[in-house]
């Protein structure tokens, strides 16, 4: 079965569009690679994670801020398929 990628995010912090804007991309780049791409509302002030079944690969608070969204990409495609080229996003600046 394919993996879901589940973005949890404070409304409270008014990340709902951040979420969805992520939500979008990462169904642009992984469509052929995943069952589905959620928004989960959280209930803990401040939080904004993003997992891969339930797997936490981003937070934002661990990471002391939001990362650019080529390398949000780049973590979950090390978690669906680290063998899958992302093109551009790839190569280093």
């Amino acid at each position: 079965m394919k993996p879901t990628i589940t973005i949890e995010y404070c409304p409270k912090c008014g990340w709902m569009l951040r979420a969805a804007y992520m939500a979008q991309e990462f169904l642009t780049t992984f469509s052929d690679y995943v069952q589905a791409v959620s928004l989960k509302p959280g209930d803990v002030s401040g939080i904004f994670t993003i997992s891969v079944n339930e797997k936490i690969v981003f937070d934002r608070k661990e990471n002391g801020g939001f990362k650019e969204i080529k390398e949000l990409k780049q973590l979950i495609r090390d978690e669906i398929d680290p063998e899958m080229s992302l093109g551009h996003s790839d190569r280093r600046s």
